[in-house]
């Protein structure tokens, strides 16, 4: 059986590159932003970048306290996850369609624009897998503090009553 101590160090490396992912793609678009014209995707992509530095800060803690912020954490990274995806999609769309180069901002390198998507996948990806564990640390918390009584389905005292007529022996 797989306990919470052993979750915990994968929840924190998972939470750390998640974090990550988003710092460094918030730096990104934000030079982006800085080097101008800046298209609709771009601004969407530093707005989600921005919320996931903020919103991703309680699941450093959820490990410890699984009870208090497990389920916050929970669907914070189920509504992420989605973000992420349809960012990713817009990077995708951007940067290998057409000629990277000539997309929003315009004359800028392509290898910058390829680094802001990478990021924004491993972004999406690592939400994704801490949505996983948050959700396994739940169970196996729930798992481990739930008393034997309760898990066997056993019940202390005597049998409940019989609705139906006593069978009689002739």
């Amino acid at each position: 059986m797989v306990s919470q101590a052993l979750t915990r160090p994968a929840m924190l490396l998972t939470r750390t590159l998640q974090w990550t992912s988003a710092v460094i793609v918030m730096g990104l678009t934000s030079s982006f932003i800085n080097r101008g014209p800046r298209g609709q995707h771009i601004i969407y992509q530093e707005v989600i970048a921005v919320l996931s530095v903020v919103f991703f800060l309680p699941a450093f803690i959820s490990p410890f306290m699984p009870k208090v912020l497990g389920r916050f954490v929970f669907i914070i990274d189920v509504i992420f996850s989605y973000l992420w995806l349809t960012a990713f999609v817009f990077a995708a769309q951007d940067y290998n369609w057409n000629n990277c180069y000539f997309r929003a901002p315009p004359l800028m390198g392509c290898s910058r624009k390829r680094a802001n998507e990478a990021f924004i996948f491993l972004a999406f990806i690592f939400t994704f897998f801490g949505m996983l564990l948050e959700l396994f640390s739940l169970w196996s918390y729930r798992h481990e503090n739930t008393p034997a009584v309760e898990k066997h389905g056993a019940h202390p005292g005597p049998a409940p009553p019989h609705d139906g007529p006593a069978a009689t022996l002739p």
